[in-house]
This record gives structure tokens, C-alpha cells and sequence, in this order.
């Protein structure tokens, strides 16, 4: 997340109940907007796992 309070974290991590205030309020524009939709529809259907996948096998 570029900036807020959870400025440094990747969006994958922030809080259930912050994508989905982003929902309901609407997501920003450009790049950052969509990929907080893509991370909303991850939550939602349940898809977290695949991320978690990824980040496991390449680290920081």
C-alpha cells in the first residue's frame, strides 16, 4: 500500500474489512484501483492461498 496506515504493506495483507470499505466506498483510480479490486475479488471468493503460494516461494 503506497501510503495510509498501512503505508509498506502489500495489499494482499491489508485487513478484510478495509478492502471491503474500499468497495463500498470505490476504489481509486488507475493501477492501484485495480489491483485493490483484484485483491477484493481474491478475499471474497476465498483465493488468498494462491498469493500466499507465490509469496512462499520468492521472498522478500
Amino acid at each position: 500500500m503506497p501510503f495510509g496506515k498501512y503505508e509498506g504493506r502489500y495489499l494482499i495483507d491489508l485487513p478484510e474489512y478495509y478492502i471491503v470499505w474500499y468497495h463500498n466506498k470505490g476504489f481509486p483510480k488507475g493501477q492501484l484501483g485495480a489491483m485493490l479490486t483484484q485483491v477484493y475479488e481474491l478475499k471474497l471468493n476465498g483465493l488468498e492461498y494462491l498469493i500466499r503460494d507465490i509469496q512462499k516461494r520468492y521472498p522478500k
